[in-house]
């Protein structure tokens, strides 16, 4: 059952990501920018836990998750480093999901060149 909640919840990710590129104006980047606010004002409130319990890996791979994070590991940090922790924290959980992005593109843009 899990695997299916995980399905479903990417599926609804995706469907309301496609409905706002398809009735908006808004760019891929602009969406983007949407789920992660919106992954990290979730775990504000502590409902996004509730979305990683309820569908597992599902909730963890969207970019919502990527706010999520951010603001998991700056509250984390903050309960021990007081308020400095806020900065240090945001990037404890995500530090290596960035580094690996950074050195990929790096590599990749070696290998394949752009069309424009």
């Amino acid at each position: 059952m899990i695997y299916f909640n995980a399905f479903i919840f990417c599926a609804v990710v995706c469907l309301i990501g496609q409905i706002i590129l398809d009735h908006t104006s808004l760019t891929a980047g602009h969406v983007t920018t949407i789920f992660v606010v919106t992954g990290a004002f979730l775990d504000i409130f502590s409902i996004y836990d509730k979305f990683v319990l309820y569908a597992g890996g599902g909730a963890c791979v969207p970019i919502t998750s990527f706010g999520h994070s951010l603001i998991h590991g700056a509250i984390e940090s903050a309960k021990n480093n007081g308020f400095i922790g806020l900065l240090m924290g945001m990037f404890d959980l995500t530090a290596s999901g960035i580094t690996a992005a950074i050195v990929f593109s790096f590599i990749l843009s070696f290998i394949f060149k752009p069309k424009d």
